[in-house]
C-alpha cells in the first residue's frame, strides 16, 4: 500500500531516496607517504538503520548484483605527471617526487582524482600536504564516494561498455572468424550508380592559399632553384602564389630530345583537378607560342601543336631546336577555390653548344573568374592625363570612401559655349593630373535683403525674383563645389584606401572682401596641387604631397527690386612641382694614409 494522493512515480523515487540515504560516507584509512610510501588505504562502511517504509521492497545493495569494475585503477592513476622519470611541480601523486621535493610545494594541482561520475558508488583519491611534518610528507586517501543523483549507474552486466575496445586487425589467422561474426557485404548495379552518383556531387573540399595544385597523377610541378641554381622540378606549383623565377639547367646537346623539361608536352601534358581529391580534370591549353631565334628575335606561331625537340646537325657544331626557354602558367579560379581554366604561353628557342648550361624561366599567374582589374592612376606615382584618386573620411579611424567612378572622384565646374551655370547644373570635369585646368559660367539674379521666391527661368535658365543673399551664396557654393567633394587626395595612384595615413588632407581655406551695404558671395575656387618626383633618378614616380583648395569671396552691391546682375563664377587647378634638386651621390674617394720615409728624397733634400 501506497500513501493515498501519491502518484507512483514519486513512491519510486521516493524509495530511491531511501536507499540512497540509508548508505553512509566511508570513513576512509589515512595514509602518509613520505618518500618510497605507496600503500593505499582501504574504505570502510559503517552500519545505519534501514529507514524504508514497511512493506516496499528493498532497494539492490551490493549483495544483490555484480558491482562496477572500475577500469582505471585511481590509485595509480596520475593525470598531472607529464615528465617522465622527473618531479612535476604541485603533482602530488607524482612517483617521482620526493619528500625535498615536496618542502617546495605550494599546493596539490590535482587534489582530487575519481573514476567514473556515472557509477553510484566509486573510488576517490584525496591528495593533500602535510608540512607540519619534517621533512613534509604527502597524504594519501582512497575513499568510496556515493553518487546523490537518483540517475546513476548501480550494477552493470556489460563489461565491454566500461572502456574502448581496441578494434581486432584481420590478418590470416583471424579472417574467417571475423568474417563469420560481421554481416558482411553486398555490392549489385542499384548501389553502385547510387556510389558513382554521391562522387560526382560537388564536396566540400577546395583549394586553400599556399595548397600544392593537384593533378591526375601527382602535382603540377613548378620548376625552380632551391639550394642552388639549377632548377628542381619536383617543387609544387601553390594555390594562389604567384611566382617568376630563373634558374639553370645543365644539359648535353647531344641529348636534348630525351630530356623531358626541355619539351612542351612536359608542361601541357598534366590535367589540373578541380579541386583535391576530385574526379573532374581541367586540361591545360596552350595559348600562344613564341620563337626565338638566335639573335633573339622573337616570331609567334599561328598554330599551337605541340613541337618537340630536335637535334640538327648544321656543318660542325649542332643545333637543338624547339627548346623551351620560357613558361607561363595563368589559372582562372572561382571564389569558391575551384580551378575553371587553365592557360599556358611558351617561348621556345634554338640552343647550341655555346649557350650551354640553359637557363629557362617560369611564371604562374592566378586570376579569379568574374573579376575586372581596378583601373589605377598610375602603378606607383601618378601618369599624366589621368584623374586624381580622391575620397572622404566618414569618421575618424575608419577608411577612405571613394566613388565608383574614378573620373568623378575629385571634379571643378563644367564650361560651356553658353556659359549658363544652370544649362548644366551637375556636369563636372574630373581634375587630371598634370593638367593646369580652369572653367567658368555666368550666373544672373537679382540679390536684395527682403525674403523673396526664388523663381527659375527654363527658358533663359536665370534666377528671377527677389533673391535674398544668403541663398544666392548657397547656390554659388553648391555650383563650385559640386556634390560631394572630398576630404582627402591618394599621394600615388595606387594607394588603398585603408592606408588612410598615406592621405593627403584637403586643406580649406576661405577669404572674403567686406564692404559696407554689400552681399559677399563666392566667386572663385582654386585648387592648387603640390608634388614631388620620388624615388630613382632613372625612374621617378609622381607624389602628391599638399593639396590646398581656395575660396574666394567678393563682395557685390545689392541691386534694387526687378534689377538683375551677371555674377561670374570660375575654377581653376594649378600643379605645382616642389621637388628638390636632384644632387647625384658620389662615394668619396678613398683616402691615403701612408707616410715615406724621411729619408726618401735623400740626397737631394
Amino acid at each position: 500500500m501506497r500513501p493515498r494522493g501519491l502518484p507512483p512515480l514519486l513512491v519510486v523515487l521516493l524509495g530511491c531516496w531511501a536507499s540512497v540515504s540509508a548508505q553512509t560516507d566511508a570513513t576512509p584509512a589515512v595514509t602518509t607517504e613520505g618518500l618510497n610510501s605507496t600503500e593505499a588505504a582501504l574504505a570502510t562502511f559503517g552500519t545505519f538503520p534501514s529507514t524504508r517504509p514497511p512493506g516496499t521492497p528493498r532497494a539492490p545493495g551490493p549483495s544483490s548484483g555484480p558491482r562496477p569494475t572500475p577500469v582505471t585503477d585511481v590509485a595509480v592513476l596520475c593525470v598531472c605527471d607529464l615528465s617522465p622519470a622527473q618531479c612535476d611541480i604541485n603533482c602530488c601523486c607524482d612517483p617521482d617526487c620526493s619528500s625535498v621535493d615536496f618542502s617546495v610545494f605550494s599546493a596539490c594541482s590535482v587534489p582530487v582524482v575519481t573514476g567514473d561520475s556515472q557509477f553510484c558508488s566509486q573510488k576517490a583519491v584525496i591528495y593533500s600536504l602535510n608540512f607540519t611534518a619534517n621533512p613534509p610528507q604527502r597524504v594519501f586517501e582512497l575513499v568510496d564516494q556515493i553518487n546523490p543523483s537518483i540517475f546513476c549507474i548501480h550494477i552493470t552486466n556489460y563489461k565491454p561498455a566500461l572502456s574502448f575496445i581496441n578494434p581486432e586487425v584481420p590478418d590470416e589467422n583471424n579472417f574467417d572468424t571475423l568474417m563469420k561474426t560481421s554481416d558482411g557485404f553486398t555490392l549489385n548495379a542499384e548501389s553502385y550508380v547510387s556510389f558513382t552518383t554521391k562522387l560526382d556531387i560537388p564536396t566540400a573540399a577546395k583549394y586553400e592559399y599556399g595548397v600544392p595544385l593537384q593533378t591526375s597523377d601527382s602535382f603540377l610541378r613548378f620548376p625552380s632553384s632551391l639550394t642552388s641554381s639549377l632548377c628542381t622540378d619536383n617543387n609544387p606549383a601553390a594555390f594562389l602564389v604567384n611566382q617568376a623565377v630563373k634558374c639553370t639547367r645543365k644539359i648535353n646537346l647531344e641529348q636534348c630530345e630525351e630530356i623531358e623539361a626541355l619539351s612542351m608536352a612536359f608542361y601541357s601534358s598534366p590535367e589540373i583537378l578541380r579541386v583535391p581529391d576530385s574526379r573532374k580534370k581541367v586540361p591545360i591549353t596552350v595559348q600562344s607560342i613564341v620563337i626565338q631565334s638566335l639573335n633573339k628575335t622573337l616570331t609567334r606561331r599561328e598554330d599551337t601543336d605541340v613541337l618537340q625537340p630536335t637535334l640538327v646537325n648544321a656543318g660542325h657544331f649542332s643545333l637543338c631546336v624547339n627548346v623551351v626557354l620560357e613558361v607561363k602558367y595563368s589559372l582562372t579560379y572561382t571564389d569558391a577555390g575551384e580551378v575553371t581554366k587553365a592557360d599556358l604561353s611558351f617561348v621556345l628557342g634554338t640552343v647550341s653548344s655555346v649557350v650551354v648550361p640553359l637557363q629557362q624561366k617560369f611564371e604562374i599567374h592566378f586570376l579569379q573568374e568574374n573579376t575586372q582589374p581596378v583601373p589605377l592612376s598610375g602603378n606607383p606615382g601618378y601618369v599624366v592625363g589621368l584623374p586624381l584618386a580622391a575620397g572622404f573620411q566618414p569618421h575618424k579611424g575608419s577608411g577612405i570612401i571613394q566613388t565608383t567612378n574614378r573620373y568623378g572622384q575629385l571634379t571643378i565646374l563644367h564650361s560651356t559655349t553658353e556659359q549658363d551655370c544652370l544649362a548644366l547644373e551637375g556636369v563636372r570635369t574630373p581634375v587630371l593630373f598634370g593638367y593646369t585646368m580652369q572653367s567658368g559660367c555666368k550666373l544672373r539674379s537679382s540679390v536684395e535683403h527682403s525674403l523673396g521666391n526664388t523663381v527659375l527661368d527654363s527658358s533663359s535658365h536665370r534666377l528671377t525674383g527677389a533673391l535674398p543673399c544668403q541663398l544666392v551664396a548657397q547656390k554659388v557654393k553648391s555650383l563650385l563645389w559640386g556634390q560631394g567633394f572630398p576630404d582627402y587626395v591618394a599621394p600615388f595612384g595606387n594607394s588603398q584606401a585603408q592606408d588612410m595615413l598615406d592621405w593627403v588632407p584637403i586643406h580649406f581655406i576661405t577669404q572674403s572682401f567686406n564692404r559696407k551695404d554689400s552681399c559677399q558671395l563666392p566667386g572663385a575656387l582654386v585648387i592648387e596641387v603640390k608634388w614631388t618626383k620620388y624615388g630613382s633618378l632613372l625612374n621617378p614616380q609622381a607624389k602628391i604631397v599638399n593639396v590646398t583648395a581656395n575660396l574666394i569671396s567678393s563682395s557685390f552691391p545689392e541691386a534694387n527690386s526687378g534689377n538683375e546682375r551677371t555674377i561670374l563664377i570660375s575654377t581653376a587647378v594649378t600643379f605645382v612641382d616642389v621637388s628638390a634638386p636632384a644632387e647625384a651621390g658620389f662615394r668619396a674617394p678613398p683616402a691615403i694614409n701612408a707616410r715615406l720615409p724621411f729619408n726618401f728624397f735623400f740626397p737631394f733634400v
